[in-house]
């Protein structure tokens, strides 16, 4: 384990668990986020709390990125006394956040010409794989960098390396595809369960070890049925993610229309106001539109 602190960029509902982990494993973490008070109480585990991002990066050998979308992250590594710009040549810089491919291809390009190495890591696992450091970690980039980040990224779950810079975001763009479609069919299940006159939960038990048992049946149907929609991913980051996973299709010449269909629900959930639920609760969003009650039991 490298002796050079972590710098760590983005202290939101995933990164400050992140943040926990990287500290359980034994490394140094120094932390930024644009709102202080979301990593004031990392510094009771051993985390720096730091005063920009350039200062995060004093004296690191890793940076990793944790922040909302692509522009942010350009804005924070590669802006007037960017992160990027303070780290010495031979750093690695690991953007974990759900950007477009062509932006993290992008980066990869900044970065090199900055002497830096480059790793594009989004996630899966939510909230609760960030927490128990079980997240799905696709990984795009060069294979030394791969193996100069492993330690890093296995310290708060599960990394693969998939290819070259860009195709870690092209990875997750599929994850985000398949979990936005399966959300949609999962809460259209229980409303054809409850409207056919069946008890949902009975059906959800029922279902569980069958083919349609999976986190999303398990987690988020059972949040669909107890209507806690306190968010682990919000609804309006999934529609980022769809949209960008759509616009990412087209530019490849492919028309996907299951995914298209599922993402002008998102839309419709997020223009509805409920944006900042977790992505479950898009069942709301087929409640009003079959005229259902929020919840009518």
């Amino acid at each position: 384990m490298s002796a050079q602190p972590v710098a760590f960029i983005g202290t939101g509902i995933m990164g400050k668990p992140m943040v926990r982990n990287l500290l359980k494993a034994g490394f140094a973490v120094q932390v930024w986020n644009r709102s202080p008070d979301k990593a004031n109480e990392l510094t009771q585990a051993g985390a720096t709390l730091c005063a920009s991002p350039a200062a995060a990066t004093e004296g690191a050998g890793v940076l990793v990125c944790m922040l909302s979308d692509g522009p942010t992250c350009d804005a924070v590594l590669f802006g007037d006394a960017g992160a990027a710009r303070g780290l010495a040549r031979g750093a690695l810089v690991i953007v974990m956040s759900s950007i477009p491919v062509e932006t993290a291809a992008a980066q990869a390009r900044q970065c090199h010409e900055l002497g830096l190495e480059y790793l594009d890591a989004p996630v899966s696992g939510g909230e609760r794989g960030a927490r128990e450091a079980t997240l799905a970690i696709m990984v795009g980039g060069e294979p030394e960098a791969f193996a100069h980040g492993q330690t890093v990224l296995a310290a708060m779950g599960r990394p693969v390396h998939v290819g070259p810079a860009g195709t870690g975001e092209l990875a997750k763009l599929v994850n985000q595809l398949i979990v936005a479609s399966t959300i949609a069919t999962v809460a259209e299940g229980l409303l054809l369960a409850e409207r056919g006159g069946a008890d949902p939960a009975k059906v959800h038990e029922a279902l569980l070890g069958g083919f349609v048992d999976s986190p999303i049946w398990r987690q988020h149907g059972q949040r669909m049925l107890g209507g806690d929609f306190t968010p682990g991913g919000m609804a309006k980051w999934q529609l980022k993610d769809t949209h960008t996973a759509l616009a990412h299709a087209r530019s490849l010449g492919l028309e996907l229309p299951v995914g298209s269909l599922v993402d002008s629900l998102f839309e419709s959930m997020v223009e509805a106001g409920d944006g900042e639920l977790d992505h479950a609760g898009l069942i709301r969003q087929l409640r009003r539109h079959n005229h259902l009650a929020p919840f009518d039991r």
